[in-house]
């Protein structure tokens, strides 16, 4: 009874209530005037950062105004729609906010969607049916989004915002003994350091340093901690390099530390302020004598190592884009990918580069293949702004033999090809592996994986570089966990394995790696209900693996749920579209309700070595070392050290909330240590666990760094 009961109540987006209603007759106008505008207010501070402020949605955020908001509430009663926001909303901080907040934003929402207003508040139990006073259409005059709200409750949504804080260089000092990094060290890191997202540029996520291993593990110590900005999505990756730790925070802060002791050396708070549950910068980049950072407004900075001071900036996209994927350099380019592709825009996404010493930009590649270009004529005819998603959220890799650096791109927006008018097409380059050349942006080669992919199973993730003799391969995995081998000069198909139970493609040939879906999705319309094992959580996320270079084990963090998906009819316009899905999900069978497993292949044959299942998923990568180890944390708290040929748990602490992001290994005066951060916020891996494991309770707040070491 525990699997229905969370199948009817756990939900990251909107659910069916499942009962007959008996409708009130509607008066002529159910909320007043004054009451929309307080719940605009409200919206504003507490919603808008995931469902935007024309209510488009975007992410897992549903949209809330238009054809999205009918077909999902227009059957339902408004005493319903006040239930479900105010015992789930807002993401992450369900119920935080106070009736009057909760009513307020109901009667904004009904004034967006073309509702009336009246004389009588609406109140917890006005009881009518949304489509009667609602048709989806906004007034003729839409209210201006408040730029000041000063109406919500000092601990409504703590872990999604940010305190009030000055931003600029907040504290300037300078690093002593800073080494301007070259494209040698880049190439070939010294095994003290980590200088790159997944440490190389081969994306391995693997430290050589063993001088903590299986044996001595258990003595590992906390050295120092550091507390980081509240608010916003933290999945951060400390970059350390010459004694100097920089990190990014929520609010796009950039710190530099002592590495040894955890002092803060320079500051540099570049904003805007986060107000959203998504949008964690997750990865700097250094090279010569500055630090590069992506941030959440799709801007990039170029950063003075030794002080903060910043150098240039130049604007990745438009204001509804974000970046979190991170950056990389290359041969002197600074790379980076762009997300917020949600809506029909006449900017379609991208990946670009940009001179590391200028700011210059090189070029761009459209992730999005458009009209009279390659791959243009596979979007069933649609105009360029009716195609959507296509997004970078996670930095690349690169060969620097080859000269190529490999991209996933992300799904087609909206989730079902029935909302998207695509229906068989396959929308190129979406749900790929793309091989650019990093000098000029020219695709030399393509694979899509999932061709006109439909439920929101993205392959989006790391491309993970090994060699296998005189064999060059790329390896990955996606939300539908399967785990991909390509020839990576050539990108040529070469196997895969299926890591858990799925229920989305019927038919997997071995000898092409063509999937091909069940029919029903093939067939899909909107506004009707599909299952899909896994979910949009993945299967795979953006929690990275790691290769254990010694022992050839790919050890992968996996997620096993499922979801109930609804696609929807949307705006064929600009500011249309959306991901237009709703959701109800629940536990994979067969897994005894443990959403969390972490599994090892053996990259050579693909073959199984171990695996380990727990009830709370791990939200962050997998850090393995040359000590035999394989860090990871988890949704519970939990941060373990596991041996990496067996996956036995050797060592665990609990720190103080999620353990979250991509931990690393470093060494400085001949010591290690292991850095790892706790966080919120996060999209669907988050969500997901939030609505299903009721059990685990976490503050709303802790956003903090730790470094552990072996005792004295």
């Amino acid at each position: 009874m525990i699997m229905s009961r969370k199948f009817l109540l756990g939900a990251a987006a909107l659910i069916g209530f499942g009962c007959a209603i008996a409708w009130a007759q509607a008066p002529a106008g159910v909320y007043t005037t004054a009451q929309a505008a307080a719940g605009h207010a409200v919206y504003a501070r507490n919603c808008a950062g995931c469902h935007r402020d024309n209510l488009a949605g975007g992410g897992d955020a549903p949209a809330l105004g238009g054809n999205g908001f009918i077909s999902s509430f227009g059957a339902r009663s408004t005493r319903d729609l006040y239930k479900f926001i105010a015992t789930s909303m807002p993401v992450g901080a369900p119920a935080s906010l106070s009736e009057a907040q909760y009513t307020n934003v109901v009667a904004y929402l009904l004034q967006a969607n073309g509702a009336a207003a009246g004389t009588k508040p609406f109140s917890r139990n006005t009881d009518v049916k949304v489509s009667r006073i609602a048709t989806g259409k906004p007034p003729a005059r839409t209210p201006k989004t408040p730029k000041t709200i000063n109406d919500a409750p000092l601990n409504a949504r703590s872990d999604l915002m940010a305190p009030p804080f000055q931003l600029g260089h907040t504290v300037k000092g300078v690093v002593k003994n800073y080494t301007d990094v070259s494209d040698e060290m880049l190439q070939h890191p010294d095994d003290g350091e980590w200088l790159m997202y997944r440490r190389n540029y081969q994306g391995w996520s693997f430290s050589p340093l063993k001088q903590v291993n299986t044996g001595n593990v258990k003595q590992l110590t906390l050295k120092w901690a550091w507390n980081m900005n509240e608010g916003g999505a933290s999945q951060v990756t400390p970059i350390v390099h010459a004694g100097v730790m920089f990190l990014s925070n929520t609010s796009n802060t950039v710190q530099a530390l002592d590495a040894r002791t955890g002092e803060l050396i320079w500051e540099n708070r570049l904003g805007p302020v986060s107000v959203i549950a998504y949008g964690g910068t997750r990865s700097l980049a250094v090279y010569h004598d500055k630090v590069f950072v992506a941030t959440t407004d799709a801007h990039l900075h170029a950063l003075d190592a030794r002080t903060g001071k910043q150098v240039w900036e130049q604007t990745l996209g438009n204001p509804n884009n974000s970046n979190t994927g991170g950056v990389m350099v290359m041969r002197g380019k600074v790379l980076t990918g762009l997300t917020g592709c949600d809506n029909y825009s006449l900017n379609n996404c991208y990946i670009s580069a940009f001179d590391a010493d200028t700011g210059r930009k090189s070029w761009i590649f459209h992730t999005t293949a458009l009209e009279n270009e390659p791959g243009g004529d596979t979007w069933n005819g649609l105009p360029n702004l009716l195609r959507g998603g296509g997004d970078t959220w996670i930095a690349g890799t690169y060969d620097p033999e080859l000269n190529t650096t490999y991209w996933g791109v992300a799904q087609t927006k909206p989730w079902f090809r029935a909302s998207r008018k695509t229906f068989g097409a396959s929308t190129l380059y979406s749900s790929s592996t793309l091989a650019l050349n990093p000098d000029d942006g020219k695709l030399k080669w393509y694979f899509q994986h999932a061709p006109g992919e439909s439920l929101d199973l993205d392959e989006v993730f790391e491309r993970v570089l090994i060699d296998h003799g005189d064999q060059k391969t790329l390896m990955t995995i996606g939300k539908a966990g399967i785990l991909w081998k390509l020839d990576r000069v050539t990108g040529k198909f070469i196997d895969f394995k299926e890591t858990m139970f799925q229920n989305v493609f019927a038919d997997l040939d071995r000898n092409t790696g063509k999937l091909t879906y069940r029919k029903d999705i093939i067939d899909q319309k909107t506004n009707q209900w599909l299952s899909s094992c896994p979910g949009p959580e993945g299967g795979h996320d953006w929690q990275a693996v790691s290769y254990d270079q010694p022992d050839d084990l790919m050890i992968i963090p996996l997620s096993q749920s499922c979801v109930m998906i609804e696609g929807h009819d949307v705006d064929q316009k600009l500011g249309g579209g959306g991901t237009a899905a709703s959701q109800k999900f629940f536990f994979m069978p067969g897994t005894h309700q443990n959403m969390g497993r972490l599994v090892a292949y053996r990259t050579s044959d693909m073959k199984e070595v171990w695996s380990w299942q727990q009830r709370s998923p791990f939200l962050t990568s997998v850090l393995s070392t040359g000590g035999g180890l394989a860090f990871v944390g988890d949704f519970d708290r939990s941060f373990k050290a596991m041996d990496a040929k067996t996956g036995k748990i050797v060592w665990q602490t609990r720190l103080g909330n999620t353990v979250q992001g991509y931990p690393v290994s470093f060494s400085i005066d001949g010591k290690q240590y292991i850095a790892v951060a706790t966080g919120l916020g996060g999209g669907s891996p988050q969500q997901k666990p939030t609505g299903l494991l009721d059990e685990v309770h976490r503050a709303p707040t802790g956003n903090v760094l730790y470094v552990f070491g072996l005792s004295d």
